[in-house]
């Protein structure tokens, strides 16, 4: 049962990586976003937090699915690491000038990342029992 929670947890924590790394590769390929390394418009953070968050709710949902028992606590588990991975983030990147964007963008991902992984963990509560077999 253990492992099926931590493998529940760390693919929610994968799903969310690949998007986010992915959205990211894409937008950059297309010229959407500046390249690495260089500073980006504010309005193309709001696009970038729009999206992790949405890829937030969409984790936490697949780890609720997956759980063997209790999804919303283990989705909240994959929030809290979100919220500690952001606040990290938040504090390496304060100070390291407009290349990391503007101060409200970590914030924002700090702030969201408790209530995107609940509403996964709700979102897969509402889902049609009938269609998980």
């Amino acid at each position: 049962m253990l492992a099926r929670s931590i493998w529940a947890v760390l693919a929610g924590i994968a799903a969310g990586i690949v998007l986010a790394i992915g959205s990211d590769m894409t937008l950059r390929a297309a010229g959407i976003f500046a390249p690495l390394g260089q500073p980006m418009a504010n309005p193309l953070f709001v696009i970038a937090a729009v999206y992790r968050t949405v890829y937030g709710v969409l984790g936490s949902y697949l780890t609720a699915r997956l759980a063997p028992f209790r999804p919303m606590t283990q989705a909240l588990v994959l929030g809290f690491l979100g919220l500690i991975s952001n606040v990290a983030g938040t504090i390496a990147t304060w100070d390291r000038g407009p290349d990391f964007g503007p101060k409200w963008y970590p914030l924002s991902l700090v702030v969201l990342a408790i209530p995107s992984a609940w509403l996964g963990a709700k979102v897969n509560e509402r889902w049609p029992a009938a269609s998980r077999a």
